[in-house]
């Protein structure tokens, strides 16, 4: 075992985000510290209490502060690995202060995943998949679908059947109080701060020359739901080029920026030219799905599937987008130390 493992998760997934770190660091004989995120630690708090782990073995430290607290286990000599799931520029950061001490790193960072439709996709099945990953959360995922490429000849059929697809999607409000047309659909941003930064991509593409054809508006939550101004409709934006913010920068939120191309030489070259690569999507024919997820710099990549997350998989990115694998035989080899011994 590789010792004492701090484990600082986001607040979009706390109870699963923790679950896979302690216990792989478990089943591998590793304590582990966690830090779940100041809006969500009660899930963690939980987790701790209900865990069949014996006194020790999983230990939560809630706290507002969370410079203080890493600061804390980077300076400790006990603490032997971090395992970290939050944005690229706070993970580098840990990976910084990390490396005077020799303290092993994984880091899940942020992504901006391309979704690759070619002309021979099933269109159909691409729309219904983008739906899936990009609604999820409200596209409050790390992996969600970022950046629509959709090849020329088929662009006016999937953005058609986009456009009429989430017009659908008349169930937009607070979880906690389901409409009567049935189950909500999308639900609120995190804060305040997560709305202004989807409705600036919005309205820096619409300058740059984007057409909003839908959406991107805050939506009326139900009273006393605790959701009010946090809750955006789905907003669907075409036209949008490689310049704009929105193919850029990860929103967070539920936006589809929808890009054409020609070319599948363009395709993947537009699609590994930011610095991040975490996941990826194509919706192609077999072989031509096979050959663009080799191409694609990302740790990982669903051909005519967005279902990626899977504890049997080893999930985690590369480039700006991580170091190391959760998930799988791998991601219980990450808290083991390698040991050649040679007996004479």
């Amino acid at each position: 075992p590789v010792g004492i493992v701090a484990a600082i998760t986001p607040w979009n997934f706390p109870l699963a985000m923790l679950a896979r770190k302690a216990a792989p660091a478990a089943l591998a004989g590793c304590p582990v510290v966690a830090k779940p995120a100041a809006e969500t630690p009660l899930s963690a708090l939980a987790l701790a209490a209900l865990a069949p782990l014996p006194p020790g073995v999983l230990n939560v430290v809630a706290s507002a502060d969370a410079a203080a607290v890493g600061d804390t286990w980077m300076a400790a000599p006990a603490v032997r690995k971090v395992s970290f799931t939050g944005s690229t520029g706070v993970g580098v950061g840990v990976a910084r202060a990390a490396a005077p001490a020799g303290k092993r790193v994984s880091l899940e960072l942020g992504g901006h995943a391309p979704f690759i439709v070619t002309a021979a996709a099933d269109v159909a099945a691409a729309v219904d998949g983008l739906l899936a990953a990009r609604l999820r959360c409200a596209g409050q995922t790390c992996i969600s679908p970022g950046r629509v490429l959709v090849a020329e000849a088929v662009a006016g059929a999937f953005t058609g059947r986009l456009a009429a697809r989430l017009a659908a999607v008349a169930a937009v409000g607070d979880p906690a109080v389901p409409p009567p047309a049935g189950a909500t659909r999308v639900g609120p941003l995190i804060h305040g701060g997560a709305v202004d930064k989807v409705a600036a991509l919005v309205d820096d593409a619409v300058a740059r020359g984007a057409t909003l054809v839908a959406g991107g508006g805050v939506v009326a939550a139900a009273d006393g739901g605790g959701a009010a101004g946090r809750v955006v409709a789905p907003a669907l934006l075409t036209g949008v080029t490689d310049a704009m913010r929105v193919f850029r920068e990860e929103a967070f939120g539920p936006v589809f920026g929808v890009a054409t191309y020609t070319t599948e030489a363009e395709v993947v070259a537009r699609a590994n030219s930011l610095p991040v690569g975490l996941a990826a999507y194509v919706y192609a024919g077999a072989d031509e799905g096979r050959r663009l997820a080799c191409r694609l710099q990302a740790g990982m990549v669903g051909v005519n599937s967005v279902a990626l997350s899977d504890a049997r998989g080893g999930g985690g990115g590369v480039r700006l987008s991580g170091v190391g694998r959760e998930g799988g035989r791998g991601g219980v080899d990450a808290y083991l130390e390698l040991k050649y011994t040679l007996v004479g």
